[in-house]
């Protein structure tokens, strides 16, 4: 169980890392699908061990802090999200 731990505290300070990239820095790393992966590895973990999951996880909040100069917007209509879609199945199925 200690192994689980490490591996999903890792998980997390690499996701941190590469959300700070991202979005504080805005230059990433890594690519989308490749830190997707990253985020579904831990998702598996955290589904397998949910007494390790914490409020703090990547997988319990959004992925970074806006930078500064974004204006907050109510849009009229829901913003819907596509989620992490890879191939033309995945799209038809949101359609």
């Amino acid at each position: 169980m200690a192994d689980i731990k490490h591996q999903i505290d890792e998980l997390r300070r690499t996701i941190d890392h590469h959300n700070y990239k991202y979005y504080v820095e805005a230059l990433p790393e890594i690519s989308d699908r490749e830190f997707d992966k990253l985020l579904e590895e831990l998702k598996k973990l955290e589904q397998a061990h949910p007494d390790l999951i914490t409020p703090d996880s990547p997988t319990q909040r959004v992925g970074g802090q806006p930078i500064p100069g974004f204006k907050t917007v109510k849009h009229r209509e829901p913003m819907l999200s596509i989620e992490n879609t890879y191939n033309p199945a995945e799209l038809r199925e949101f359609d």
